[in-house]
């Protein structure tokens, strides 16, 4: 049997009607925060499909590059397999910081103004 009375509820914020959000995405404002997440997010996509399909087609078709030895039994496609790993994590990470430090900023000055928080 619970003793702790549970807290009282918020107070509901009210949302944004739909006109307020159309407004909203017509504003310079998010299209410059559309504009900084596309400018990032597609090239970089662009570039490691390329890169994948890169190592997925010298996989199949370049199999004597693929099995020469770099270094004892390591050959250059369990180093191109591992980069696979590494770019995925560099990217992530590189993303992380370009939303933390241009793409958070300009989204929670939107979204405080959307709630009437200006």
């Amino acid at each position: 049997m619970a003793t702790e009375t549970p807290p009282p509820p918020k107070a509901q914020a009210q949302l944004p009607s739909t006109e307020e959000f159309a407004d909203v995405q017509q504003s310079a404002e998010f299209g410059e925060l559309r504009r900084s997440h596309r400018s990032f997010a597609f090239p970089l996509t662009i570039a490691f499909i390329a890169w994948y399909l890169l190592y997925v087609l010298l996989s199949n078709y370049a199999g004597g590059f693929m099995d020469t030895k770099v270094a004892g039994n390591i050959n250059v496609a369990i180093v191109l397999g591992l980069a696979q790993f590494l770019t995925t994590f560099l990217i992530a990470w590189w993303y992380a910081r370009h939303a933390a430090a241009k793409l958070d900023p300009k989204a929670e000055a939107i979204k405080s103004r959307m709630e009437g928080g200006e």
